[in-house]
């Protein structure tokens, strides 16, 4: 498909050349010279940033605090900066100008980066969280996204399995979507992209959360879910600075649910009655042992930045490799940075970002039975007297269990992914041009490639596992490359004069996406010597084939914004997106938004307040939309082919048949969220505290929903469609606290977040229900109907064991004395009444010391893993829990017979609400005279540890699970999956 906004290339080029003869006028000039210090110690400070006000030319001290300022005209203002520190404005009369500064508590004067734009932090008008990037070094992370958990109010950041290079789970402000994505945008360097699993948590310099729409607004359709703003490091005039990190990581799995031994095992089997054990059985295997191990994580990254008043580089480039608990399982990724600015002429800055990231990965079967290649569940479900391998053929897996077909031990689970490997390696390159027309007219110009290639190959050898010989051995490989362009113009207008200041905005956007695919399936080895597909003899000719697809959007947008005094403050934007997918009679959606703000500790009536610092007011409202529920082609007719056996007699010129695959849905339109926001900021006691509030709610229209069609009334089963209404609201506070300064100092940051989700109306479909856990219990466990919070759990109420059948008592919530399937009802929420993360950091010296904690509280798990650990009814092995089971009439007991009647109820529902230690960091930085001489502006080495303790009820591996992942609908089900770990930490950062 053509990209959309082809046509206004040549106008946007006639502006650029136009500009590139615009005159520059000269000034009498200065070299200015001097050394910055802190004003209390006299310490020489190190990267201070010295720029000429109003532009962006300036250069950093050196490793002796000195700054050269060269073309400096008379009168020229000088602003000074340094994080942690009080800026300074400092005008230009003489050559020579020494700089002392204060240490400053008042993040107001901060910057916050916003959409297409940037604004100090006292004058934001929208609810934005920034994350603290002060710590990243010192964290065992491998995404970005992990520095988010539990840093953000209003952002639930979930890690749904420990998976090495497992994806995290955000949400801001709740699930906003049924179907498709509730991630967040993420916008690093200005280049949007749907995942940050690229980016090195080394290479950030600052993020920012867009929350609300009357931000997130000024990127359209894309914002529903919130956006989160990433900048990466750049280059600094002075000094060359060369920064590495090291760390080396050990993971270790902590909490064991224990099995049952041999006598345990005969004893249920003679009670279950379906298998009959040989006498003189031993214990032979520990499975828990065998199966997780230490797992190491190594994390090396090396960085080089410069810069002088024209040219400004930084260089990264790093290697992270992550061997999991579970030892087939691993995540590696080797990544580089460049981003580069020269200023070619006073008017004209250009700049270049390169990202390359290759990242591997093996991962291990999870969210499947012992008999279907769960890893975990076997673990458990494993007779403890069965060895590794089968003592008759050495080559294969131990898989004699005396006529019980359904078990497989975790070892050979674990070999049937062992040669199987995702690797994806993507390059994302943007070029841009500044022109600065006049310092208060600029144009931005910038263009960006985003190019993933895919490959995931599988090997499964014929000869160890029982499926292997099954199938002779097979194989699969899957390719595919996705090309993303973007082409972003903004055109921005600052104007400030006495009280009053403006800023206009007004830019376009366009991305077009190209997708190809091919995959291939063979099976029939000799043996595992050549795993490639042409030592297959069998090609699955049903399952070779290729594919493509392509879309594009176009989007205009604009800005204004009013500023009194940094009293008053009004923001207006209005985004305007076209998109290929849907039909072109309903293919623009409109997102408007508007934001104000009041600072009440200007006004006079507030002078007297001595002890508060600064007060405000915010509101604000605005629409964003959502499309990723959609497919390329959604309100198109679709087709499925359907391949014919033709080397079978008659068939040998047969040709694919094609059946209708879905409806027609030409008036499919945008998903539509609209949001209202109302905040309150204040900071009291010179800085000493700092409070955020915000108050939203959120009402999502036009869901885009995949609806199922009744039997008979189509020749497809399904239809997109706007379906439903759904709507979030909540509550979320920040809290920032200085509670001790001086040469012991104590900061404290805290966030509380409450969010309630409800399902207000579908349509067509009025239930939806999904995610059956276990082959043994065929009813689904999770229903979504209008009324309810996505996700809730239905099935039965379980009111004990009875004394004198041993089964479970299930309630009869008709009435009928009987128990069928119209008894059941909601048995658990999955949504937490609220989240929160606590923040302590402790400074002496060079001590820094680091507490994080973050934890949930009132959401259910649903344990589905405890019905193949605790069911009782075939001839897997249990865990120790059931040697609590009833066995005679009249004990009293939690716990029911064997072969109890199982059913999806309460039993398996339990309390999600823990809190955890997240990390621990301690860091010591070295300094000394020899540093000096060494020119080592930074030696500090760190210790860390992650998960160190975890207060729950929670029965399972770990309360902080999802086995299905990034799913809307579905949320807080456990069924065997990959636990997190405890992890160690040692590190060093170096500078030089």
């Amino acid at each position: 498909m053509r990209l959309l906004f082809t046509k206004r290339l040549f106008f946007l080029f006639i502006v650029f050349g136009c500009a590139l003869s615009l005159p520059v006028f000269g000034q009498n000039t200065l070299r200015v010279e001097g050394t910055v210090t802190d004003a209390n110690t006299g310490e020489t400070l190190i990267g201070v940033s010295v720029t000429k006000k109003g532009t962006k030319n300036g250069i950093s001290t050196d490793v002796n605090g000195r700054y050269i300022l060269s073309d400096v005209p008379v009168g020229t203002v000088l602003v000074v900066s340094y994080i942690g520190y009080e800026g300074m404005e400092i005008p230009v009369s003489s050559s020579r100008l020494d700089i002392k500064l204060r240490v400053s508590n008042n993040q107001l004067e901060d910057v916050v980066v916003i959409g297409y734009g940037s604004v100090k932090r006292k004058d934001v008008t929208t609810a934005i969280s920034s994350i603290s990037t002060k710590d990243l070094d010192e964290r065992p992370i491998i995404s970005a996204a992990q520095a988010i958990q539990g840093r953000a109010a209003g952002v639930s950041v979930i890690q749904p399995n420990g998976t090495p290079g497992a994806e995290m789970s955000i949400r801001v402000r709740g699930t906003t979507s049924f179907n498709g994505s509730n991630d967040p945008l993420y916008v690093v360097d200005g280049v949007p992209v749907d995942n940050i699993k690229f980016l090195s948590p080394n290479d950030i310099a600052s993020m920012q959360i867009l929350k609300d729409a009357s931000s997130a607004a000024i990127y359209g359709s894309r914002a529903a879910n919130g956006v989160i703003l990433i900048t990466t490091k750049a280059g600094t005039t002075g000094d060359a600075k060369i920064a590495l990190n090291a760390q080396f990581t050990q993971n270790k799995v902590t909490n064991e649910i224990k099995s049952l031994n041999v006598a345990q095992y005969r004893d249920l089997q003679n009670e279950i009655g379906l298998v009959t054990l040989p006498d003189g059985l031993t214990d032979q295997t520990n499975w828990f042992d065998e199966t997780y191990k230490t797992g190491e994580l190594q994390n090396y990254q090396l960085s080089i930045s410069d810069g002088t008043e024209k040219l400004k580089y930084y260089l990264s480039a790093g290697y992270l490799g992550e061997k999991g608990v579970l030892n087939t399982s691993f995540f590696k990724r080797y990544n580089f940075r460049a981003n580069i600015d020269n200023k070619v002429r006073k008017w004209l800055t250009i700049g270049a970002n390169v990202n390359y990231a290759d990242y591997l990965s093996n991962g291990v079967t999870t969210g499947q039975s012992a008999n279907k290649g769960g890893v975990i569940l076997s673990v458990i479900n494993t007779p403890t007297y069965a060895p590794i391998w089968n003592p008759e053929n050495p080559d294969q897996y131990y898989n004699n269990f005396y006529g019980v077909g359904n078990i497989t031990s975790p070892l050979e689970n674990m070999a049937r992914g062992k040669y199987n490997k995702a690797k994806e390696d993507r390059l994302i390159a943007s070029g841009n041009a500044l022109i600065t027309f006049v310092p208060e007219l600029t144009f931005k110009s910038s263009f960006t490639m985003d190019r993933r290639n895919g490959l995931t190959t599988t090997f499964l050898d014929p000869i160890s596992t029982t499926w292997g010989r099954n199938q002779f051995g097979e194989a699969s490989d899957s390719r595919n490359t996705n090309t993303v362009l973007t082409f972003d113009n903004v055109l921005t207008y600052t104007k400030t004069f006495n009280k009053h200041g403006i800023e206009a905005m007004a830019g376009s956007s366009g991305t077009e996406s190209k997708y190809t695919n091919n995959y291939i399936n063979g099976s029939h080895y000799r043996d595992d010597q050549i795993q490639t597909l042409n030592a297959a003899n069998v090609i699955a000719w049903n399952n070779t084939g290729s594919g493509a697809s392509d879309w594009a959007i176009m989007s205009y947008f604009g800005r204004v914004a009013y500023n009194y005094d940094s009293k008053y403050l009004i923001t207006a934007n209005l985004r305007s997106d076209g998109s290929s997918k849907l039909h072109p009679d309903h293919r623009w959606g409109y997102f408007p938004s508007v934001s104000a703000a009041w600072r009440l500790s200007s006004e006079k009536f507030m002078e007297r307040i001595d002890w508060l610092d600064d007060l405000k007011i915010r509101g604000g409202w605005g629409q964003t939309g959502n499309q990723s529920g959609l497919g390329d082609y959604a309100y198109l007719q679709r087709y499925n082919i359907g391949r014919i056996e033709w080397f079978k007699t008659g068939q040998e010129n047969a040709v694919p048949t094609i059946s209708q695959a879905n409806l027609r849905t030409p008036d499919l339109t945008w998903e539509t969220t609209t949001q209202s926001n109302l905040g309150l900021d204040f900071t009291a006691f010179k800085n000493r505290i700092a409070v955020n509030l915000d108050y939203y709610f959120k009402r999502t229209t036009d869901m885009l929903m995949n609806v199922s069609l009744p039997a008979g009334s189509a020749a497809a089963n399904t239809i997109a469609r706007n379906e439903g209404e759904m709507v979030n609201k909540g509550f979320e506070v920040l809290v920032n606290t200085q509670n001790m300064k001086g040469a012991f100092s104590w900061n404290t940051d805290f966030n509380i977040s409450f969010n309630k989700n409800k399902l207000e109306k579908l349509e067509l479909q009025k239930i939806y229900n999904t995610a059956t856990t276990s082959g043994t219990v065929s009813e689904t466990v999770v229903r979504n109907e209008p009324g309810r919070a996505l996700g809730g759990f239905f099935g039965y109420i379980s009111e004990g064991v009875d004394p004198e059948t041993g089964n479970l008592i299930y309630t009869d919530q008709n009435g009928d004395d009987k128990i069928s399937s119209t008894d059941r009802t909601y048995i658990g929420d999955p949504n937490p009444d609220f989240i929160f993360g606590l923040t302590n950091s402790f400074s002496y010296k060079n001590f820094n010391l680091s507490i994080f904690l973050q934890g949930t509280y009132g959401n259910d798990i649903f344990n589905a893993s405890r019905i193949e650990t605790e069911g009782m009814f075939d001839g897997k092995n249990q865990s120790t829990r059931v040697l609590e089971r009833w066995r005679v009439p009249g004990q009293i007991t939690d716990v029911p017979k064997a072969n109890f009647n199982i059913k999806n109820s309460t039993y398996f529902v339990e309390d999600g609400s823990f809190l955890r230690v997240k990390n621990v960091s301690l860091s010591y930085n070295i300094t000394g005279e020899m540093l000096r001489k060494l020119k080592i502006s930074r030696l500090q080495p760190y210790l860390s540890a992650s998960n160190l303790l975890t207060w729950t009820n929670y029965t399972g591996m770990d309360p902080e699970v999802n086995q299905f992942g990034n799913d809307g609908a579905v949320q807080g089900i456990d069924w065997g999956t990959y636990p997190q770990s405890r992890s160690f930490v040692l590190g060093v950062n170096v500078e030089f």
